[in-house]
């Protein structure tokens, strides 16, 4: 009996721990890499070819769905004004709408017509799923929609509205802030939100201009790295990028290279490869590579490379064997692959410009695009191999996600499970 009962408790951890790990629980994956190991998805589909279900969505946004403990995650706001944003919850096989949770704010505030309100991805432990709406607060909820705490952070002012998302790292919710007249990058307690840590980075200018009377402000979700057998938060800051301690904040190492003549921007992640970290500005910005590690300012010794004008990248790469494969939203570049420790565009190819990031699975890169045509293509350095081009007949600015076999899409009115 003792050893029954021990075998079903070793098999149910088995059960959990194989649905946990088919999951895609923060923006690009449980990693922040865009990769999801093991799993084999649809190459072809349309809008009546492979599609398990849609759902629609109020209006349409720049943030991306997350798949969780048989749940599926999303932000909206429920008016063009933007002053009620919700999360909503689907039942992952079916789709049918679980439950809703909307928050109010008192002002409508600025942002740009090709970035709704809900530009946020939430984020989920299995437990415990948090949504950051800007300046209507950060909040978590059970994965029931039991509110469990919410924090104001202050107003996060920008002509272009919001962007970042929140990660989890342990017992934290990890936030970068922003942009707006103060930004930071926080950690809060998962379990009630209290505040661990805030470390400001001081900005010239009002935020969304710099003392040179150019665009500033970062849109860019943090990634978590390993140096030396030690966790960093990557994050790129306006001007430059930054590793903090996820335990007390701690800015470890600055590398310079961000800023330009056109502004102070960021807009897509860090992509880690290995000990290398690779980053694009905004705003046709500067690209460059850098090998992690050291203390203090390391641009000097660290930075392998910077190249001074790109085109405009918006969604974030994948890296494969020693390359990564660029999503711009320029039409005449839309899809690029960029030698990781030289800077060498080994190719480029025109499309219709991706807003979202790259994904992996199945040893394939799916990259949508904005007009939520999802475009398959192999991880070939060589030549750019184009496998399918798979139409949803709406836009899209989203990243799509990967969980158990199957492909989660926003466009922009609704959410589409796409599985053979």
């Amino acid at each position: 009996m003792r050893f029954a009962v021990v075998l079903h408790g070793l098999l149910l951890a088995g059960v959990a721990a194989a649905v946990q790990a088919a999951d895609w629980p923060s923006f690009r994956g449980r990693d922040g890499n865009g990769i999801a190991d093991g799993q084999q998805v649809p190459v072809h589909w349309n809008r009546q070819r492979n599609v398990k279900w849609s759902a629609r969505l109020p209006r349409p946004g720049n943030g991306s769905p997350i798949v969780s403990a048989g749940r599926v995650f999303i932000t909206s706001a429920e008016d063009t004004e933007g002053r009620q944003r919700s999360l909503y919850c689907f039942d992952r096989r079916q789709g049918v709408q679980n439950w809703v949770r909307t928050v109010k704010i008192g002002t409508t505030l600025p942002t740009h017509q090709t970035n709704p309100y809900a530009g946020s991805t939430p984020v989920s432990d299995g437990q415990r799923v948090v949504a950051w709406h800007a300046s209507a607060g950060l909040h978590c909820y059970d994965i029931t929609g039991k509110p469990l705490w919410s924090r104001d952070l202050g107003e996060f002012r920008h002509m272009w509205g919001y962007g970042t998302s929140p990660i989890i790292y342990r017992d934290r919710v990890i936030l970068f802030s922003g942009p707006g007249k103060r930004i930071f990058t926080g950690a809060y307690r998962l379990a009630d939100g209290t505040t661990l840590w805030e470390t400001d980075e001081l900005q010239e200018g009002d935020g969304e201009h710099n003392t040179a009377g150019n665009y500033m402000g970062s849109w860019s979700t943090p990634v978590i790295a390993q140096v030396d057998s030690k966790s960093c938060v990557v994050v790129m800051l306006p001007t430059r990028v930054g590793a903090f301690s996820p335990d007390t904040g701690e800015l470890i190492w600055t590398c310079d290279g961000l800023r330009h003549e056109r502004g102070d921007l960021a807009y897509s992640s860090p992509v880690i490869a290995g000990d290398l970290c690779f980053v694009t500005g905004g705003f046709r910005g500067p690209a460059m590579a850098i090998r992690l590690g050291g203390t203090g300012n390391v641009t000097q010794h660290r930075r392998l490379w910077r190249t001074e004008k790109n085109p405009q990248s918006i969604g974030s790469g994948v890296y494969v064997s020693g390359v990564v494969y660029r999503p711009n939203a320029d039409q005449r570049m839309s899809l690029q692959c960029i030698e990781i420790m030289t800077g060498k565009i080994r190719w480029s190819v025109p499309g219709k410009g991706h807003w979202g990031s790259v994904v992996m699975a199945g040893g394939l890169l799916y990259a949508t695009d904005q007009q939520g045509r999802t475009v398959v293509f192999k991880p070939n350095p060589d030549k750019y191999e184009e496998v399918a081009v798979n139409p949803l007949e709406e836009p899209s600015n989203s990243t799509p996600a990967v969980s158990d076999g199957d492909l989660f899409i926003r466009t922009a009115g609704h959410i589409f499970c796409i599985g053979n």
